[in-house]
């Protein structure tokens, strides 16, 4: 029984799961565009057995799949699963899940919870969220009260679920003073803003951020771009930008894929609007924002290389390509940051760090390293080195398993590490990373205990890997999770010290 009315859920792979569970109004007509508001009661037994429908979003680039297949404005819905649902109060671990802002949903298969609640004894949520033009459109400042969304009601969704996993998760076997959030990619981007926001604070006690940082924020200027481009192809003017409320779904689905398409930098990410969220986020947390909530953070080893179905021409790189590209203005865009450095600097050092580790320095390779490192892996690391100044509890991982996807040229990329997490090697949306063997069944296992043991005490130590000291200059312990796991000092130090000053975050997206 919830405050909200009575649910059923169902036994699954040894746990009990309550799937497609409102915790929102359904975000339609007067409320497109507008903050969550709290989901109606309802008066009988709702049979939590179906997920609710994903939210509005395109086919994917990236994995070449369709659209999934039930997307609706409807969406805001989450999924419990939990070991049994008598008072214990078990830790909580809430998942925002990745995709650009623009794909993806809580109840994909390769977000089951059920191996992790089963293995940990703990709870495990999962949430859908507005995404695209539907949660991330910032109307506010050229548009005024005819359309005063913020860009940031995706955000907000995510906060409201968490408030609705904190009144209500003990009825679940859940602990509320004990809950984690873990993302990845715009999940974890999702988690930076939450701990640079005053909103936010309360709302979990721990977080796990997966490949994703404050760099990839927006700032309202480069979110009013995308605001105008949007109403001069739907032909509305500022004034009459409420109307974007009446458009059906599907049109303004077509509008946001034919105006923003997604290649080379996503358009729709949450607004550092200095409102809702600082206008320095990283610097906020530097302040201390998030100071007493454990961390723990991380990328893979080869992020960018998960980009490269969007980018084919890379594989065609020559050096001379290699530098214009790495200042294009596009690329800034897609790094999150305003582009100051020189190209030939980046490209000297990392072919000298990686001859040194007799690694491949042709310049594709050159592309996908500085860029897996610029993009995720230093802004990652120096919101870590920022937050431990205040909480002694933050943790650095990096993964390198090497997958052997598309011929072996995916390595360690972008969303790899995400079913060793899980512990759902074997769905369907994990085979096209990962081919089930002891190798990876052990790395996964050593991966989930990891987080399970975080979510418990906000230490990821167990005793399937060696002692996990926590990150802090100058040392910067970090562990290497792969096909033999171990801590080690400052891994891919000179790369990481060439950017040492030179990222000053500007997401601007073009």
């Amino acid at each position: 029984m919830t405050s909200y009315g009575e649910l059923r859920g169902e036994p699954h792979r040894g746990v009990v799961v309550f799937r497609g569970i409102p915790y929102a109004r359904p975000p339609v007509g007067e409320w497109r565009f507008a903050r969550p508001q709290a989901p109606d009661r309802w008066p009988n037994l709702r049979n939590a057995d179906t997920f609710g429908p994903a939210a509005m979003q395109p086919a994917n680039p990236v994995s070449g799949r369709a659209a999934l297949s039930e997307v609706s404005e409807d969406c805001l819905y989450l999924n419990i699963w939990t070991p049994a649902l008598e008072d214990q109060r078990r830790p909580v671990l809430v998942w925002l899940h990745g995709g650009a802002f623009t794909f993806g949903a809580g109840s994909l298969p390769k977000y089951d919870g059920a191996a992790l609640a089963r293995r940990g004894d703990l709870v495990v949520v999962t949430v859908n969220y507005r995404l695209g033009i539907f949660g991330y459109l910032r109307g506010i400042d050229i548009c005024g009260e005819a359309l005063p969304s913020t860009g940031n009601e995706g955000l907000l969704d995510q906060m409201a679920a968490l408030r609705w996993v904190m009144a209500e998760i003990a009825r679940f076997g859940g602990d509320p003073e004990n809950v984690t959030v873990f993302g990845q990619s715009a999940g974890a981007v999702s988690i930076s803003a939450l701990l640079s926001m005053p909103e936010a604070r309360g709302l979990f006690h721990k977080a796990i951020l997966q490949s994703g940082s404050t760099n990839l924020l927006l700032t309202p200027d480069a979110a009013n771009q995308v605001t105008e481009a949007i109403l001069n192809d739907i032909g509305l003017t500022r004034r009459n930008a409420g109307q974007l409320r009446d458009v059906p779904a599907a049109q303004l689905l077509e509008v946001q894929a034919r105006v923003t398409p997604r290649a080379r930098g996503g358009f729709y990410r949450p607004v550092a609007d200095d409102t809702e969220i600082p206008a320095d986020p990283l610097m906020a947390i530097a302040a201390g924002s998030a100071a007493g909530i454990p961390l723990l953070v991380g990328t893979n080893l080869d992020e960018q290389k998960m980009f490269r179905r969007l980018e084919p021409e890379v594989d065609r790189l020559t050096d001379e390509g290699l530098r214009e590209r790495l200042t294009d203005p596009r690329t800034n865009a897609q790094a999150g940051d305003d582009g100051q450095f020189d190209p030939s600097d980046a490209t000297a050092v990392y072919r000298h760090a990686r001859a040194a580790r007799g690694e491949d320095t042709r310049a594709p390779e050159l592309w996908f390293a500085i860029m897996s490192d610029r993009r995720f892996r230093v802004p990652l690391m120096r919101l870590a080195e920022l937050h431990a100044a205040h909480t002694a509890q933050t943790y650095a991982y990096l993964f390198t398993w090497q997958s052997p996807a598309w011929n072996g040229r995916l390595g360690a990329g972008h969303a790899v590490e995400v079913p060793f997490v899980f512990g759902t090697l074997d769905d369907g949306d994990g085979d096209d990373f990962v081919r089930a063997g002891s190798e990876v069944e052990t790395l996964s296992t050593q991966m989930q205990e990891a987080w399970i043991a975080f979510a418990r005490s906000g230490r990821p130590q167990t005793p399937r890997l060696p002692d996990w000291e926590p990150y802090a200059i100058p040392r910067r312990r970090t562990m290497l999770l792969g096909n033999s796991s171990g801590l080690v000092d400052a891994p891919y130090e000179p790369e990481r010290q060439f950017w040492e000053g030179k990222l000053r975050a500007r997401a601007v997206a073009r």
